[in-house]
């Protein structure tokens, strides 16, 4: 198996290491954990492990049981210590933690379950204290943890130890964060379903480990890594904490990593390599900082800004600028398919990400005549409130009445719906009639949505991926029928040209899946085949391309504009109030995508080009991994 390198980020006060893809970090972790625990096998001893929770380590624990099973990893002498658990919730419930470590690695591995430690959160108040003081005691008579995992909150947490956090502090009772909670909406399918209070190890605690690796991927985590690692040592951000280890390393991929100054702004450091895409992003940040259109920079702004040797080595400042200037506009793209007729497929993970992404370029394409695809890889059936799925089976059973179609099944399923979604506990998943009815609804909407964009019925693809079908927030690792059902719409198809999600601050996880599969099918197809067509990455509800990066900007008229809002709205179930809305922004997804497609526009604009209504963005693949 191939090494995975990665770029240690110069002046962190954390060492820093960003890896080309998460699954390359993921694997650099499995690689390290398995040498301690051969290595104290090899001497008759265990192996301590403390684990977290979550999707960031979950590819983590996935290298593991593929090592277990392929390469005879012997797991046998394993004592763990899980960081943390929610208090109030059973084991039994999807959502504890206990449940989440069965599914994701223990029931997978030969770890004996009287060496699995994780905190119990249905104890009474009155044993919680003596509870948290045995499962300190439990880690030192295992001789402490010899690595820890980690991951980090929006606010900086580790485990649950919330700020204001105490650099001393042990394992006990927690109030978790406004913040916290609010992440963790989602996989409890509504903010006032969140626990209030969770059980987890203490900063004292985590920091005895011998060796700790923080993993954090995802654009929505790179402002927090940097207060972490680059601001000063504060309560504010527990994670801060961490560089008074010396074990300590910090695995990241490139979004998370790119508020980085070593990573956004090298220059300030010291001399670097010049490079066109470095070049540029310095010359735009001039921009930010002076508030000058590009043709409007002169020698003393590159002075003042300490970029006098851009202009000592690649020529003066007016050249500079006009060198951007003509890289920005050659962006701008009225045709993102071209003018000759293509066939392009856009690949949209929920059943709305193509209208919220890219609406405006999807009716551009067909209205330019190319023959438009989408395929919708998913059902997105969970982000149906339940008083959907009984406004439509009672809307079934009506219609089937009045039209005399059957009065007899219908009323009976009606039944079971009402009586299935009355007895559910929040979270928990649906059964399998509320879950067609719910896939249902989606279903249509995708299909009004695409054709108010000009897409014809017969080229819609329901590819309903098996990773998606578990009824909770949680997924399943991609099988080879995932890979199937990508690989055989591409092989019938042959798109000229594909749209992909390049969103990886999803908050379910669900865009970074969708974009494996599609990218290890492409690259299995030009090695085999010797080609693949045109990649672009669209962006969604959550984040928009930064200006530097952008290599395609489609304009939108106010006219364009309105026609995709048309197309959004016809996704009735994600109005008003979206199950999945995401934390902190409470703007419906129709407002979203206008604010930032203007936004966009915007951006173009304040650096002297052309004044556009809106614009969609794009980056093309460069064949790298996720």
């Amino acid at each position: 198996m191939r090494q995975h390198t990665a770029d240690p980020v110069p002046a962190t006060h954390i060492p820093c290491y960003v890896f080309d893809s998460n699954r390359d970090a993921a694997r650099h972790v499995a690689r390290t954990i398995a040498n301690t625990i051969r290595e104290r096998n090899a001497f008759g001893q265990r192996a301590v492990l403390g684990l977290a929770t979550g999707s960031t380590p979950v590819s983590v624990y996935r290298e593991l049981i593929r090592m277990h099973h392929e390469e005879g990893l012997d797991l046998s002498g394993v004592v763990t210590f899980n960081l943390d658990e929610y208090y109030g919730l059973s084991p039994a419930q999807v959502q504890s933690y206990h449940q989440w470590m069965d599914e994701s690695l223990f029931n997978h591995v030969n770890i004996p379950r009287e060496n699995i430690h994780i905190l119990d959160g249905t104890l009474p108040p009155g044993e919680v204290e003596e509870h948290c003081r045995r499962f300190e005691d439990a880690i030192r008579r295992a001789g402490g943890i010899d690595v820890q995992l980690l991951g980090i909150g929006r606010n900086g947490h580790i485990g649950f130890n919330e700020p204001p956090a105490v650099r001393a502090s042990r394992t006990r009772l927690v109030t978790l964060d406004s913040t916290t909670r609010k992440d963790a909406a989602s996989d409890f399918f509504h903010l006032e379903n969140v626990p209030t209070q969770a059980l987890t190890m203490g900063v004292g605690t985590i920091l005895e480990a011998k060796k700790i690796f923080l993993l954090a991927f995802g654009e929505h985590k790179s402002r927090i890594i940097r207060d972490a690692v680059e601001g000063p040592v504060n309560d504010r951000v527990p994670a801060s904490f961490l560089r008074d280890h010396p074990g300590v390393a910090f695995l990241l991929d490139d979004a998370a990593a790119d508020d980085l100054t070593g990573r956004a702004t090298p220059w300030l450091l010291g001399a670097v390599a010049w490079d066109e895409m470095l070049v540029k992003r310095a010359v735009l940040w001039l921009c930010h900082q002076t508030g000058k259109a590009l043709l409007k920079l002169d020698v003393d702004d590159f002075r003042q800004f300490g970029l006098h040797e851009l202009m000592r080595d690649w020529g003066p400042a007016s050249k500079l600028a006009h060198r951007v200037f003509r890289g920005l506009m050659d962006t701008i793209e009225y045709h993102p398919a071209g003018t000759q007729p293509r066939r392009v497929l856009c690949f949209s993970p929920h059943p709305d990400d193509d209208v919220i992404s890219m609406g405006g370029s999807l009716t551009r394409m067909a209205q330019d005549g190319h023959e438009v695809h989408v395929a919708y890889m998913t059902s997105g059936n969970i982000a149906v409130f339940d008083h959907d799925a009984r406004q439509l089976a009672d809307l079934m059973t009506e219609l089937n009445r009045r039209f005399g179609i059957d009065e007899q099944k219908t009323p009976h399923l009606e039944i079971e719906v009402l009586q299935t979604l009355a007895e559910k506990k929040p979270g928990q998943p649906d059964s399998d009639a509320v879950r067609h009815i719910k896939t249902i609804i989606r279903w249509s909407e995708a299909k009004a949505a695409a054709e108010v964009c000009g897409v014809r019925e017969e080229h819609m693809h329901f590819l309903d991926l098996p990773f998606y079908q578990t009824g909770t927030v949680a997924k399943k690792p991609p099988t080879e029928e995932d890979y199937r059902r990508v690989r055989e719409l591409i092989d019938r198809l042959q798109p000229d040209q594909v749209f992909v999600a390049g969103d990886l601050s999803d908050p379910h996880g669900t865009h970074r899946v969708c974009a494996q599969l599609i990218f290890e099918t492409l690259r299995e197809l030009e090695e085999t085949a010797g080609r693949r067509p045109d990649v672009l990455l669209y962006r969604g509800a959550w984040q928009e391309w930064a200006l530097h990066v952008i290599q395609i900007a489609v304009p939108l008229s106010p006219d364009d504009v309105k026609t995709k809002k048309q197309a959004i709205f016809r996704h009735e179930s994600q109005k008003d109030s979206a199950l999945f809305p995401g934390p902190d922004d409470p703007r419906e997804f129709w407002q979203r995508a206008e604010d930032r497609n203007r936004n966009t526009a915007d951006l173009y604009n304040r650096v002297g080009l052309p004044e556009y209504y809106a614009m969609e963005a794009f980056v093309r693949w460069d064949g790298a991994m996720l």
